[in-house]
Parts: structure tokens; C-alpha cells; sequence
């Protein structure tokens, strides 16, 4: 068995993107273990406790957000990065609060995400944005700062933005607006 900062879990249930990512890790020497859902992911954090984590933030039938406080319930020293295509202020700082090390959009790379792991301080030198987010961002950064406020649920949330529940629904199914 190789040494425990080696082992790496990797949770999402993109089964491509778990694919590749897993060969990525596998020739760069690490560890890897696949789970596409939160029970499989609990379930392999106890049998093979991973030092290293990437935790996709949409899974299928559950948040990243709700399984990252328990992964580390079971492993507390695991060093987790959270990767999504659906990134929002609210999620990262919320990811960050709750004990992941860094917080990626996707499509990352195995680069990319090894340097994330790896990163032990903020950086100072982070590029600052020349333009400040348009109002279609602004305006999903918002629902995504009240969806986390209403612990994801829909209704609760479609409510408060005085919106229908329906139309907030379609509005989560699309991509992030980008800057």
C-alpha cells in the first residue's frame, strides 16, 4: 500500500470527468479511489482514508456542501478541494468555512488541481478582475448567496427572491453567467 498522502478520493458524479482525472492521478503516482455518490464517498473515506479529496459541489442527489463537513467528520486530516462548473461567491466561501483547503472551477486539470491540494496560504498575488462582474452575474451570485441561506431548498428560496419556484428551477439548470 502506498503512503497515505498518496491516497485520493475523488468524488463526482461526472463518470467521464471521474475517468480521466483518476488516469491523470494514477500516472502522477497517487492512490485513486472513485465514488459518484455521497454514500460511496463516506463509504471509501473510511475503508481507504484518503489524505487528498476533490469534492464536485453538484452531485446528483446531494450538495458537495452537505457531504464535505462529513467527509471530514471521517477523516479530519483529509485536505479536500471542491470543483464545480457552477461556482458562485456563496459556495466557495461557504466550502472554505466549512474545512475544504481551496475551492476550483472546472474544468480543471490534474495541474491545476494538485496545486490546489498542495497550497498551504492565500495568495497575495491573485489576479484582481479589471471589470467588475456584469448584472447577469451579479444576479447569480445572488441566487446562489439565497439558495445557501435556504440550506438549497428550492421553494424556500424561489420565495424569497419572489420569484416561482418553476422559473428559479430553470435558472439553476443553466450554466453560470460568466463575467
Amino acid at each position: 500500500m502506498q503512503d497515505a498522502d498518496n491516497r485520493l478520493l475523488i468524488i463526482d458524479d461526472d463518470e467521464m470527468f471521474c475517468h480521466v482525472l483518476s488516469r491523470a492521478m494514477g500516472r502522477r503516482g497517487y492512490e485513486v479511489v472513485v465514488a459518484h455518490d455521497a454514500e460511496q464517498a463516506l463509504s471509501l473515506a473510511r475503508r481507504h482514508r484518503p489524505e487528498l479529496a476533490t469534492l464536485d459541489l453538484k452531485l446528483e442527489h446531494s450538495s458537495g456542501l452537505k457531504l464535505l463537513p462529513e467527509l471530514l467528520e471521517v477523516v479530519p486530516n483529509c485536505r479536500i478541494v471542491v470543483l464545480t462548473g457552477y461556482s458562485s461567491i456563496a459556495t466557495a466561501v461557504e466550502a472554505i468555512k466549512l474545512g475544504a483547503v481551496n475551492y476550483l472551477c472546472k474544468p480543471a486539470d490534474a495541474e491545476e488541481i494538485l496545486v490546489a491540494l498542495g497550497r498551504e496560504e492565500g495568495d497575495p498575488e491573485a489576479e484582481v478582475a479589471d471589470n467588475p462582474p456584469s448584472i447577469n452575474r451579479i444576479a447569480w451570485e445572488h441566487i446562489q448567496k439565497v439558495l445557501q441561506e435556504h440550506d438549497g431548498n428550492i421553494s424556500a428560496t424561489a420565495r424569497a427572491l419572489g420569484m416561482h419556484r418553476r422559473t428559479l428551477q430553470r435558472k439553476l439548470q443553466k450554466r453560470p453567467v460568466r463575467r
